[in-house]
Parts: C-alpha cells; structure tokens; sequence
C-alpha cells in the first residue's frame, strides 16, 4: 500500500505555494528573488455582510424596488450614501449603513460587504518566484532542510533559531524566556503551561518549534500571534530523534516556521524549513512511497506515536493485532531495541 512521506531532510528543493484566501494584488514577478518579510499580495477583506430589503423597507414589489435602487454590484459607496430613493412628496430613501462594497443587487434586495479589512501575504520564506497565480499568490522555490510536524496554530514567521533544548524528553518553562531571546524562533521539548506560551508572546519570539505539548493548551495557542509547530503530538511526548538531530545540528540559522493547519486531502503539513546555500538544486521531496523491509519508519499512533524505526518485516495478507482487528502490518524494531507490530496504516515513511 502506499505509504506518506515524513520529511525530515536535511536539503531539499522545496516549492511552495503562498495564495490569498480572496481575490487580490500580486506585487511581484516571475524570477524575483524575495525574503521571508516581502509583501508579496494585497486584498481587501470585508469582515461582513449586509442585506438591505428594499421591497420590505418600501413595501413595493420586487420589480418596482428595483427600479428605486441607484447602486449596481461592484459600486464602493460610502457611509450615507444613497442606495434607493422611493421618492414621493415625502422622500423615502436607503442610506449605506457603513462604507463597503455592492456585491448583489436584484429581486429588490441590495448585499454589501463592510467592515473592509487589508490582508497583506509576506513570501514567508527565502526563495525564487517561478509562478505568478493570478489575483491570488505565487509559487517560491527554495533549497534547504525541511523538517515537518503534525499540528500548528495557523500561522507563519521566520527568525533566527535557537535552541533550548539538550534532550528530546527536555521540558520548557517560563523561566528560561529571557530578553536575549526577543525576535528568535524558539526550538524546545514539551510545554505544559500557559505561562510559557503567554511569556513567549510578550518578548516577543518569532515563533516556538515544540516536541509537544498538553492538548488544554490548544485554546491559547490558537490565541498567540506568533506561530507554535508541534512535531510529534500531545500529552507528554520526547522529541522524535530525526527531526531533534536535524534541528539541533541547524541551531542559529534562519528558519520559517510555517504552522499551517495539517490537511491530509491537500498534503499541507505544518513545517520548518531552514535556508542552505546550494551550488545545485537538490532534488525535490516524494509525498508516498511503497512499505520496504529496512525502511526507516515513524509511528503515527499511540502507544508509540512519534517514535522512529525499521521494518524488519513485512507480514504477508492480514495481521491480527491487539485490538482483535486484522490488517496489513509490518514489525518495527524501535530504536530502544523493542520490536512491534505495527498496522500499516499507523506508519510513515522517515525521509
């Protein structure tokens, strides 16, 4: 069966896309070269939407308040302005609630969107533009080591990376956040305490790259405007041993931390990726691969989520395992020396 790809890689060409969630401006160009800071996209984001009910307001049929309407779908109109006029020795008017936008009009109702927000899309990463999507973002091509996690918060910043962490099973506490660390992306173990993700947001850091973390945190997390990238899941979880040597070995290098939401129909996965000078382009990352004896593995699911290991064997047809359920399987000798029979569909590729 096919099997996903966890990538821990210490270079690699990465291509990503940075898309607007709506119709706007693209500021660059085809084979500009940009940095994580540039803006590269402007929208305008209206927050929401207002129905204005000429037929009810007038008590007019439908076809009557449409000719009472003095707006057309696109027009930004400001606060006050006219939008229908019934006219009369007593005027009768509709008057914009609030500065916006005419998305609809007809069957004597007018939509707008309000509440206009500016939506600015920074490169997030350092790389090359090889793609211009049209009103809405840009494909970047960069080279260096991709190290990806199972969950974020959502958001994306880069800084220099530091560690914190001397053991995978090491926990951070607040008290080892000083003002040295202001503007740096923070590379440690577990975090069991708010306090830790709110002394964070008040340095500020770029962002916090964690083994795992207790899921009563998820709430705050969400909350902080930095990102938070969790590697190897929740509860109390040591880091898992391919992406800690890589990172650790990567220490106060610029990385991005990219803590977009994991989405398993897409292929995005929240991901650390650390710029490397290349003389050539290295090869691009596979998505699947094929299960093969000798593979390096991870485990995706208690009771071993996040440790790493080889197949020693590939069972033929289906397994009874624990649960009494039967499936493709594979025994997996952990790096502890234990080996267990694990189901497939509970494996990740390590490469």
């Amino acid at each position: 069966m096919p099997a996903p790809v966890y990538h821990v890689l210490p270079l690699a060409t990465i291509v990503r896309e940075r898309l607007l969630p709506v119709a706007g401006k693209v500021n660059v160009h085809v084979n500009q070269r940009v940095s994580p800071t540039d803006v590269i996209g402007e929208a305008i984001f209206a927050r929401e939407h207002v129905l204005l009910d000429v037929v009810r307001t007038f008590g007019v049929t439908s076809k009557t308040a449409d000719r009472m309407i003095k707006v057309n779908p696109g027009d930004r109109v400001s606060q006050g302005a006219l939008v229908a006029d019934a006219g009369g020795i007593i005027p009768r008017s509709i008057r914009a609630p609030r500065a916006g936008r005419v998305m609809i009009v007809g069957s004597g109702q007018v939509l707008m969107e309000v509440g206009d927000a500016k939506i600015e899309l920074r490169a997030g990463l350092p790389g090359v533009v090889t793609q211009v999507i049209a009103d809405r973002g840009v494909v970047i091509r960069t080279a260096g080591a991709l190290i990806q996690g199972v969950w974020g918060n959502g958001r994306i910043d880069n800084g220099l990376m530091v560690s914190l962490i001397e053991k995978p099973e090491d926990v951070l506490t607040a008290d080892r956040l000083d003002v040295s660390l202001r503007g740096s992306v923070i590379l440690a173990g577990h975090v069991r305490d708010v306090d830790v993700l709110r002394a964070a947001a008040e340095l500020p850091v770029r962002g916090l790259i964690l083994s795992s973390m207790f899921s009563s945190l998820l709430v705050n997390a969400y909350q902080m405007k930095y990102p938070i990238l969790v590697l190897d899941g929740f509860g109390m979880m040591p880091m898992n041993s391919a992406a800690f040597k890589l990172l650790t070995t990567n220490n106060k290098r610029e990385a991005t931390v990219n803590a977009e939401h994991f989405d398993r129909y897409s292929g995005s996965r929240p991901e650390v990726i650390i710029p490397l000078p290349v003389s050539t382009d290295p090869d691009e990352p596979i998505e699947y691969d094929n299960f093969a004896v000798g593979q390096t593995v991870r485990v995706r699911r208690p009771p071993a989520a996040g440790a790493i290991g080889i197949i020693a064997n590939l069972r033929p047809g289906l397994s009874e395992l624990q649960s009494g359920l039967r499936a493709p399987a594979a025994d997996v000798k952990l790096e502890g020396g234990e080996t267990l029979l694990v189901p497939l569909v509970n494996l990740e590729v390590v490469g």
